[in-house]
């Protein structure tokens, strides 16, 4: 049996999980693999996880996030996809450049390596050289430290972009062995109401398409609105060849993700991982989570928050936000509504109409003109009415230009990114920045120390001399206007330890009125949340009264 004591590590060879989908996109196998990663933690395992994404972008940097929804900055300062969020706010287990591969970041090497001439003249083909490159990925998250190795595929089964990535896990599964790696197919059972039951054919049918193509799973998860009776199970063992305990269902949670793990942990899905790769571990220690999910479905206190953005129609646009008030509204009992309100209705139809009655107000991060002037009306009613108020990036910079606007009457301050000959840019790009003339992966990314001050609310908040933060951004606080802010009662609580940049700001005596340059969503987990959304829950709920 696969051993697990620290001091064996050094020989020990990790084993793989590999989770595809099937039927249709969306069915949730970032937190399905979120999901495994953290049970099997629970258990005492080293884990890693990892993203494969089947789109040619090298990353998704400069992506839509109409598209493709929030881009997750892991601590290395990658830009990633949105499911990296999920692996580590489920395990806590920090993601790396190497957890994320799309095919464009995989030919690119490729092609660097045919350039160079490192395949001394051979013909360049998907295999083996593609595939290749692609285990040469999945093994890069597989050292010596880690038990077991996630890998997800995205993409559905049969999707042409896809299969590269299935053939080479389809290698990888042969040449590590059985009992040291597993396929793990989420598929879709789907309702159909006309008829009044389910259907086990789409599943049948994706799990066909894998064994077409060398691929067998070992586990299928099914998703489902409604529970799935025996008939259910055992037809879709019979005709997706797997055993009838491997067949696993996974329905619509009542009230939050975070019940997910659970409820695969009480159909033994975890005990069945285990048992297939031939590891032995402890029993789970879930009580902490357990304890959070009562919170969540007990809460008896609620409040209503506004976030205003640009992206606002696509809910991922902005997921580890939502996510981050939900942790956040998770440690007070208190269950919290979001308001979401594109920015231009702000500028259309006044602050007043579209934030009347809400407890606080968060201003995302984003990038480009449009809806500023929406989001500026909204901070200035947030000030004005002493209503909570959180900044992220973006809203730490509209922040600033509504302050130097309205307060320290600097007729039409904005950001050298709006409008290159202001007269007054309150934000500016930063120096390093000047020469980049690439877009992708070349912002300031990544964590960043930041030193903050005696006696302010960020000190009060996370209580800490220092913190580390992630960043996504080209501009800064312009610091020619430092003297003139703190003239009109702006306090620069937060700074670069060498002073040279402002990390974060708030407006002493105002209930709560807090902005950061960085992106503290991507630091909060369920059972942990972040200091500033912590702190901004606790002042919409005194706000409530």
């Amino acid at each position: 049996m696969h051993k697990i004591e620290r001091k064996q590590r050094e020989t020990t060879v990790a084993k793989h999980i590999f989770i595809t989908g099937g039927v249709v996109s969306s069915l949730g196998k970032g937190i399905t693999a979120a999901s495994i990663g953290m049970l099997l933690k629970q258990r005492g395992l080293s884990v890693r996880l990892q993203k494969l994404d089947p789109y040619i972008n090298v990353d998704p940097g400069t992506m839509s996030p109409f598209q493709h929804g929030e881009v997750y900055v892991t601590v290395d300062g990658a830009e990633t996809d949105l499911d990296l969020g999920h692996y580590e706010r489920f395990t806590g287990i920090y993601c790396s450049r190497d957890s994320n591969y799309t095919t464009g970041k995989i030919y690119n090497a490729v092609i660097t390596k045919e350039r160079r001439g490192d395949y001394l003249g051979a013909t360049v083909q998907v295999i083996p050289h593609i595939t290749n490159e692609i285990k040469d990925a999945i093994r890069s998250i597989a050292s010596d430290d880690v038990d077991i190795a996630i890998t997800e595929i995205g993409g559905t089964a049969g999707d042409i972009e896809s299969l590269p990535f299935l053939e080479a896990i389809r290698q990888l599964y042969l040449e590590a062995g059985k009992g040291n790696a597993l396929f793990i197919h989420l598929t879709l059972v789907p309702y159909i109401r006309a008829a009044g039951e389910m259907k086990t054919k789409p599943a049948q049918q994706s799990a066909s398409i894998l064994r077409s193509i060398g691929i067998q799973p070992d586990i299928l998860i099914c998703r489902c609105e409604h529970p799935m009776s025996e008939e259910h199970f055992r037809k879709l063992a019979l005709y997706c060849n797997v055993e009838r305990r491997a067949v696993v269902e996974e329905k619509d949670v009542q009230h939050s993700i975070y019940e997910v793990p659970l409820e695969l942990h009480k159909q033994g899905l975890d005990n069945l991982v285990l048992d297939l790769l031939k590891v032995q571990a402890r029993q789970p220690d879930l009580a902490a989570w357990s304890r959070m999910i009562n919170a969540v479905t007990s809460a008896k206190k609620n409040v209503e928050i506004a976030v205003v953005g640009k992206y606002i129609t696509l809910k991922d646009s902005y997921k580890s936000i939502y996510e981050a008030i939900d942790h956040a509204g998770f440690a007070h009992h208190t269950r919290v509504t979001v308001r979401r309100v594109d920015a231009e209705d702000v500028e259309k139809h006044g602050a007043a109409k579209l934030l009347a009655g809400i407890h606080g107000l968060l201003i995302p991060g984003g990038f480009g003109t449009r809806g500023i002037e929406g989001k500026l009306l909204a901070i200035e009613h947030a000030r004005t009415r002493r209503i909570p108020y959180l900044g992220l990036c973006l809203g730490m910079q509209c922040a600033v230009i509504e302050f130097a606007r309205n307060v320290c009457k600097l007729a039409g301050a904005t950001s050298e990114e709006f409008d290159p000959k202001a007269r007054h840019q309150v934000i500016a790009l930063m120096l390093d920045q000047k020469s980049v003339t690439q877009m992708g992966g070349t912002m300031r990314l990544g964590q960043y120390p930041c030193v903050i001050r005696n006696h302010t609310l960020a000190r009060a908040l996370h209580r800490a001399a220092c913190i580390f933060e992630r960043h996504r951004h080209r501009y800064e606080f312009n610091n020619e206007y430092l003297k003139t802010f703190e003239k009109h009662g702006m306090a620069f609580s937060g700074m670069s330890p060498d002073g040279k940049l402002v990390e974060i700001i708030e407006l002493p005596g105002h209930p709560f009125f807090i902005a950061t340059q960085s992106h503290p969503e991507f630091q909060s987990q369920p059972t942990r949340p972040h200091p500033l959304f912590r702190g901004f829950i606790a002042a919409a709920l005194k706000h409530k009264g």
